[in-house]
């Protein structure tokens, strides 16, 4: 996740002294903020179901257009290795009652689509979420994979913030910045509350934009919307026990800290410090326009990521109830 912006400082120097879950679970601990989301979180959850309306968050894969990936990522490439055109060839398999199939193929990055990182995705000081050495990443990762994320799987309350919408405009400008204050102001306004344990769900119009306008623009001078760092922030994260970020950005923050220069802090900040999960690249336009007409901005909020070993990210397709 290299970018060509030179920091001022080193990450761990602009993040010195902010707070860590390290140990907050135990020192085997692989799930960080997902402990929050007991049982009673998920009937919290369940009792924000009031019409039955579902909403699925992950974008078309293998879209005509491309799929919208971090730079220097490959788009997901799909490839039939089996279908009708075989059998007219007569290289089809033939079975008993002559039933004939189709197979295809994915080659893809594991972050290559809507996607769950790994707690252990990013670090720095050589070491990941609860003081697990980087070399467990060598090969795959043996600590702080998604595989731990992936069992237990994400069900809670979420509550879905459309900064887009609350500041007049179809999505975000490029390195257009909002911070945690931004954030309740937005909630007030849809006549929401962003309260303890919630799943954190920000529309910025950014994901959707991608379909909307020229690959070349998306990406011209690359520099997403989004969270900007600061020590309140991280403070607010810690204090409300915030389980999981989702954004319809590819990487859930600021591309570049505009203060600092730094690279993506959050990452560091929120999720190896606090173990808050991220997922990244949600396709949140038809569910923002559906809580704009109904008024409900909170719902039950529910994915499972796929079952990757030593994965450091997996697809995932979430799922919302209203």
């Amino acid at each position: 996740m290299a970018g060509s912006l030179r920091a001022e400082i080193p990450v761990t120097e602009l993040l010195k002294d902010d707070p860590k879950n390290w140990g907050r679970w135990g020192p085997d601990d692989e799930v960080g903020g997902l402990n929050f989301l007991t049982s009673e979180e998920v009937l919290r959850g369940v009792q924000s179901v009031k019409q039955g309306k579902t909403f699925t968050l992950q974008i078309q894969m293998c879209h005509p257009k491309g799929d919208p990936v971090w730079p220097g990522r490959k788009d997901p490439v799909r490839i039939n290795v089996m279908d009708k055109g075989h059998y007219m060839c007569g290289k089809g398999p033939v079975f008993p009652g002559h039933a004939e199939y189709a197979d295809d193929v994915l080659f893809m990055y594991l972050q290559g689509s809507t996607q769950y990182d790994a707690l252990g995705h990013v670090w720095c000081d050589d070491t990941l979420y609860n003081g697990y050495d980087a070399r467990t990443t060598a090969g795959g990762m043996t600590k702080a994979s998604v595989l731990p994320i992936a069992e237990r799987g994400i069900v809670g309350r979420g509550i879905l913030i459309d900064m887009a919408r609350h500041r007049g405009k179809p999505w975000l400008e490029r390195a257009e910045t909002f911070s945690h204050e931004d954030l309740m102001a937005a909630a007030e306004k849809q006549g929401a509350k962003i309260e303890k344990h919630d799943i954190l769900i920000i529309r910025t119009g950014w994901i959707g934009s991608y379909y909307k306008r020229e690959k070349d623009e998306f990406y011209k001078d690359f520099m997403e919307p989004g969270l900007t760092y600061s020590k309140e922030l991280v403070k607010w994260f810690h204090e409300m026990e915030i389980p999981n970020l989702v954004t319809d950005t590819i990487a859930n923050e600021i591309t570049a800290d505009p203060v600092s220069g730094v690279v993506l802090p959050l990452h560091n900040a929120l999720m190896r410090n606090l173990g808050v999960t991220f997922t990244e690249i949600a396709a949140l336009d038809d569910l923002a326009e559906d809580c704009a007409k109904d008024g409900q901005w909170t719902f039950l909020y529910t994915a499972a990521p796929l079952k990757v070993v030593n994965g450091t990210g997996a697809p995932v397709n979430p799922v919302v109830i209203k």
